[in-house]
């Protein structure tokens, strides 16, 4: 379905507003840098001691042992380690169209397959439909909730139950790195059936809320089992720096910032999609830290048009037609980028 994603040219010099790639405006906290700061001078250890630490924290927060969490570089390394493991031999990876492509991508270059089960006409996943395309040869179920590029949210009430049936057949991977940006995250999560000993795993990430895109870090919850199976052939914990690991501990004390930026995030959102409507734009109703919705032009041409007013952003080719992706800055950011989409849409 995704034909082409469109990658604008970036100049640092002459950008205005980075909003091409979902970072969060806001982070790493004032918390998270004094923590980064203070730990420069134990750049000579090893981080063994603090990754344990914060395995603990995120299990307790989770509600599962510290055996069912695995760190990694971020949650897309995450991915792509499962999917090295477990399409190592062959197989076929079952997942929504369009959606988030590293996996996918890591699992068809080492001889797996893709299985892509259009998206319903809501956006949301067509879990009946996934189910039915699930196989003998079947190696994961991929589910980015919300989604990638679409920012949609499938509910989290039909998530579990299909996560319940299906995983009985073959693991279920949920990518959740935009959870933590709703309202309600707690209610569309499915780390709990990780608890109840379903073979579901779930991916986070302190890249979006935590502002820690550039500090890498992320975990992976999964039953015991799973966890071993991955960990007997990768390692996630020595790809983390001592520095990283001390920012994401105290990034994950540091409740006040993390409201803070939902509602920030909120309330860029909801002025940006009121602003593109009013322009005669249609954009999915979302659920992340973007907006994403059609426009009437090529897309390299848009994307250029944008970056020469200092404005980035993410152009797909998809559905016969080109869509603008635009990450939520700060208002000021998205005032810019109004203002951009009026000049390049006239």
């Amino acid at each position: 379905m995704v034909k082409e994603i469109i990658y604008p040219p970036m100049n640092e010099i002459k950008m205005r507003a980075r909003l091409s790639a979902n970072e969060n405006p806001f982070g790493p906290s004032a918390k998270v840098q004094k923590a980064i700061s203070e730990s420069i001078a134990m750049g000579n250890r090893y981080g063994h001691a603090d990754a344990a630490y914060l395995i603990s924290m995120i299990a307790e927060k989770e509600g599962v042992k510290p055996e069912n969490i695995m760190l990694g570089p971020g949650s897309t390394d995450l991915l792509e380690k499962t999917a090295i493991v477990l399409c190592k031999d062959g197989g076929n990876v079952v997942s929504a169209d369009p959606t988030y492509m590293s996996l996918i991508n890591t699992a068809e270059k080492i001889g797996g397959s893709w299985k892509a089960v259009p998206l319903k006409s809501d956006y949301s996943h067509d879990l009946p439909g996934m189910s039915a395309a699930v196989d003998n040869t079947t190696k994961l179920v991929y589910v980015c909730n919300p989604n990638n590029p679409m920012g949609a949210i499938t509910a989290g009430s039909s998530l579990k139950e299909f996560c319940k049936s299906v995983s009985k057949k073959a693991p279920i991977f949920v990518d959740e790195a935009y959870l933590e940006f709703m309202d309600n995250p707690g209610d569309n999560t499915m780390a709990g059936l990780v608890a109840e000993g379903y073979d579901v795993m779930v991916a986070r990430t302190f890249s979006k809320i935590h502002g820690m895109a550039g500090l890498r870090v992320g975990y992976l919850v999964a039953t015991e089992e799973r966890v071993k199976s991955i960990t007997s052939l990768v390692r996630g914990t020595m790809g983390l720096c001592v520095t990283s690991l001390k920012g994401a501990i105290a990034s994950m004390q540091d409740e006040q910032f993390l409201t803070n930026c939902r509602k920030w995030n909120k309330e860029s959102r909801e002025f940006t999609t009121e602003k593109v409507v009013s322009m005669g734009f249609a954009p999915i109703p979302s659920h992340t830290s973007f907006v994403i919705f059609p426009i009437a032009q090529e897309g390299r041409e848009f994307s250029k048009k944008m970056m020469d007013q200092g404005v980035g952003i993410r152009a797909y080719s998809m559905y016969d037609s080109s869509w603008c992706r635009v990450s939520m800055g700060t208002m000021d950011e998205m005032k810019l980028f109004v203002d951009a989409l009026k000049v390049s849409t006239t």
